[in-house]
Parts: C-alpha cells; structure tokens; sequence
C-alpha cells in the first residue's frame, strides 16, 4: 500500500510540473504573437498612410471628374498654372504629378521655401503682404488661429536668438586703471 501511494504521489508531482511547464510554454506562445503582431502592424503603418493618401486622390479625383461640362477641362488649367506666379496660382483640389515636379519660380529664398511646402500640401495659402512690418504682423495676427499665432512667435523668438548669437553687439571695452607705481 506504501509503494502504491508513492507511485501516485510522484506521477501527480510530475503531472503538475507538466501541466505548469505546458501552461506556461503556452503564455509564452500567446505573448510571442502579440509582439509579432504589434511589430508587423508597425511595420505597415507606412503603407496604411500611402494607401490612406492614395484613395483620398482617387476621390478627389472622381470628385474633378463629376464636375459640371462647362468647367474647364484638367489639361488647360495646367496651362494657365504654369504662366502664373507661385503666389497667384489656384490649386486644383488633388495634386496632379505635372505641378509636383515644376520648378519654383525662381531662386529666391522665399520661392524656394513656397515651392516646398506646396509640394509637401498643394492645399496651402499664402497671404498678401504688400504694407510695411508691423502692418503684415497685425494682419497675420487676426488671420491665424491663436495656437498658430503663438507658435509663430515661438519661431520668431528663436529666429531673434539665432539673429543676436550670429550678430553679437561689441562688448564696451572697460577701462582698467592703470596701476600706480
């Protein structure tokens, strides 16, 4: 009776090891998926926002395509865009590829930086700034939103730092007494 009751007691010793090791190769399988999952849906993020950008053209597209007969035809409108200047130029609603390799419209800074941020959104504005500084600054202040207005100071803070640190004023020389001998 001794032998048989040992006999039982070590099996169910080693039956539960068992069942604790397959428990917990099975946590570790089910943690092991998870992180491949959250990994390969990380990795196709990028594709989900091309793809996500993809079908809004093909929208606005259908969108230009629906549009009423008496509305000039897509080709000619590219011609009339290419004889305007970068800061007159009406948009159309999706980027087409003849206006993202076009050239700015020259080589000054400001053409170059509008040339840019248009290829990166074809969407974007510019305003008219044809009166003297402060006069644009209050017109840009009543034109933007005010958590834009404030990050536009926080640039124009910082470009002020970076003008003074390129551009430090002389330090007064000052005067050492002579000493007296």
């Amino acid at each position: 009776a001794g032998l048989s009751s040992l006999s039982v007691s070590c099996r169910s010793a080693l039956g539960r090891k068992a069942a604790l090791s397959v428990l917990s190769i099975l946590v570790a399988l089910l943690i092991a998926g998870q992180a491949v999952t959250v990994y390969f849906v990380y990795q196709q993020s990028g594709q989900i926002s091309k793809l996500t950008k993809t079908s809004q053209t093909l929208q606005l597209e259908a969108l230009q395509r629906k549009l009423p007969a008496s509305a000039k035809p897509v080709r000619q409108m590219k011609m009339a865009m290419v004889n305007t200047p970068v800061a007159m130029r009406v948009l159309p609603l999706a980027p087409s590829v003849g206006n993202m390799d076009m050239a700015p419209a020259s080589n000054k800074t400001e053409d170059q930086v509008k040339h840019l941020l248009l290829q990166a959104d074809p969407r974007k504005t510019f305003p008219d700034l044809k009166d003297n500084l402060m006069d644009n600054l209050k017109s840009l202040k009543n034109t933007m939103t005010d958590m834009d207005w404030k990050s536009f100071e926080s640039w124009m803070h910082k470009w002020l730092l970076f003008e003074m640190a390129k551009n430090p004023k002389p330090e007064e020389s000052k005067a050492i007494p002579a000493e007296k001998g």
